[in-house]
């Protein structure tokens, strides 16, 4: 990768993290995600799934929905889908069936990462779409958001 396009993935990668300490904020697992489009984010998102009661509502789920929206259609071609953790497999097949062309991920998620960790679905070459990958933008930076989450949880738990 180039340092040109690892500058750009790192300016998007702030915005799914500004998104992830939103989630944090409303006592949601800290996930965020963007869909930039022609150089701008089309679609925003953060994990909802206890505020809704909506075990759909991931925060690239979130994105991908309002990304279909501003461009009025189902189809993300042209489309990066930026997010903090490692996708799991709904959002991985998500990622999939929206045509998006690339997906840019800060730290796995070996519990339920569908992308590198336990599978590879969105290279998957028996699907009729694939997705390139690029892992590892502000690792660090992402995991700690989610790692410093569970820890505040688990302290107010008294575990």
């Amino acid at each position: 990768m180039s340092s040109e396009q690892l500058a750009i993935d790192t300016v998007w990668m702030q915005a799914a993290l500004e998104e992830g300490r939103k989630a944090h904020a409303i006592g949601e697992i800290p996930i965020g995600s963007v869909v930039v489009y022609d150089g701008r984010i089309i679609g925003a998102g953060h994990n909802l799934r206890e505020r809704d009661n909506d075990p759909t509502a991931h925060a690239e789920v979130v994105a991908i929905r309002q990304a279909a929206q501003a461009l009025g259609s189902w189809r993300l071609t042209g489309c990066t889908l930026y997010v903090t953790i490692e996708p799991c497999p709904m959002c991985a097949g998500a990622l999939v069936m929206a045509r998006i062309d690339r997906l840019v991920y800060g730290a796995a998620d070996p519990k339920a990462g569908a992308v590198d960790s336990l599978y590879d679905i969105v290279r998957d070459q028996r699907l009729n779409h694939r997705v390139d990958v690029t892992a590892g933008v502000l690792r660090e930076e992402c995991a700690g958001l989610v790692q410093d989450f569970f820890r505040q949880l688990r302290l107010r738990k008294g575990v």
